[in-house]
This record gives C-alpha cells, structure tokens and sequence, in this order.
C-alpha cells in the first residue's frame, strides 16, 4: 500500500499549496490512502466544515487535528457527523468526535488511522501510551487492519520518539506533528514502523511556524502581546512523506519525504 501523509495545513497559503498539488501527487505517487493534518487551516487556528470539505474533495480520505481542533466552535457540532475527521484519542469520555477510525483505501484495504495529543508541554489529556495500546489491542495489524497510522501531535522530540519505539511492529507509520518544521529522521524501525519526529507543515516558510514574523517576534523581544497571530501569506511549500507498506505484514518498506514549493528545498519521492 502507498500512504501518503502531509502535515499541518496552515492559513489560506497552506490551503491553496495542498488543493493544488494534492490531486497530482496521489495520480504521480499512485498513492491508495492519504491523511491530511488540518489544524491550523482556518486562519491558523482549527477547522471549519467548508475547509474540511474541500480537503476531502481534493482527496484526503481522513483529515487529523491537535489542540487546535475546537478553535472553530463549529467544529464540535460538524465533528459528530463526519466520521473522516478525527480529534486526539486521548480526550475524555464524552468529547464530541472519535479519535480513531477503520476506513477503506482505493485499493479495499483497511487503514486504521488514530489521531492521538502528546503531554510533555502541552494541555493535559489522558495517557497517550494507554490510549494507543488500546486501540491497538482492539484492531490489531493484521488481523483488524491492513495499516495502522499515527498522527502523534506533541511538542517534545522525546515523548514522539518513545511512541515509535513503543509501537515499532505494531503499527505501519507513527508521525510526528505540531512543531510546524521538517526533521531529517524519517526511517524504518527495526521491526518496520516508520517513522518521523515531525512531518513539517504546508504553509508559508518565511515566517515563525506559519505566522507573520512581527508579532511572533515582537513578543520575544518584548514580552508584550501588541496583536493578535496572523498567518503568513507567501509561497507556501508542502511538506508530507510517502510511506509504503508491505502488503502481506501491514509494515513499513520505505518512507520518503515530500517537500514542494515555497522556499523549502524541493525533494521528491524515488519509489
């Protein structure tokens, strides 16, 4: 199976890369399953319905989020009946939305996604760890699932890595998102999870992890809220990674990046 994962959509800028490029690239790649994490798409903050719509029109089979999801207060009502969109697992009993999924690839697969929020410097949730094992436990890979995928949306490095390792053989890829820039480890573990500390975003790189430089670095300088953040409005480039899995196991091949305009170099999946 060939999965293909972009990270965070940020701002219109981070919209218009994906709707552009994402319909070539799943005919180039031949891609059977994609994910998009749409967080940040409404003016940097959440998601509305009609965003959500248009990035499954331009074919994202599941949309994941983070700590952004509730920004947009439309979101806890349109979230219940649009099963493709997924809120952190680790929310409490009774939060609106689901944060795992069973769902059907172009090639009949079935590709368990689960959308799970770190807690190291971040808001506090269920374990994390927990929350994956059950999900695990429920729809093994294999017997439950073709694929299994995990959007771990954390800030720390470390807390991303430890899931990898605590999933390596029992999930096809655990990715990292939030932190909005590219890291240089995608790889197999060794017993064929693949793996990325962070995917990176689809948004303006001339900016602070997608927001206009001023007031970003105006709080630095000053420690003073001056205004509100705003996203940058450039070239965007977009940033995924191509996973293929074996067919037989559920595990990972390969796992190669995808980084398209904007000022980021370009690179582009061999296989």
């Amino acid at each position: 199976m060939r999965l293909i994962f972009l990270g965070d959509v940020v701002g219109r800028s981070g919209r218009e890369v994906v709707l552009s490029r994402l319909p070539g690239l799943i005919d180039t790649l031949e891609a059977d399953f994609v994910i998009v994490n749409g967080e940040n798409a409404a003016g940097g903050f959440g998601i509305t319905e009609a965003i959500y719509d248009d990035l499954t029109d331009a074919g994202a089979d599941v949309v994941t989020t983070g700590n952004h999801v509730w920004d947009q207060r439309e979101a806890l009502v349109f979230i219940e009946r649009t099963p493709n969109l997924l809120r952190p697992v680790n929310f409490p009993a009774g939060t609106p939305g689901r944060g795992a999924g069973l769902f059907e690839a172009r090639n009949g697969a079935r590709v368990m996604v689960v959308n799970v929020m770190g807690l190291v410097f971040m808001p506090a949730l269920d374990d994390p760890f927990g929350a994956l094992e059950r999900q695990i436990e429920a729809c093994p890979l294999g017997s439950g699932a073709d694929a299994i995928v995990v959007d771990i949306h954390a800030e720390a490095t470390s807390e991303k890595q430890a899931m990898g390792h605590f999933l390596d053989g029992r999930a096809s890829l655990v990715v990292g998102t939030h932190t909005h820039v590219p890291t240089a480890d995608h790889m197999v573990l060794p017993d064929g999870t693949a793996y990325m500390s962070d995917v990176g975003m689809c948004g303006d790189y001339d900016s602070i992890i997608g927001m206009n430089k001023d007031e970003p670095l105006n709080r630095f300088l000053t420690k003073i809220p001056s205004g509100r953040f705003e996203p940058a409005l450039g070239e965007a480039s977009l940033s995924g990674i191509l996973v293929v899995t074996d067919d037989a196991t559920g595990l990972a091949t390969s796992i190669e990046p995808i980084r398209l305009g904007g000022r980021l170099s370009e690179t582009f999946p061999r296989s």
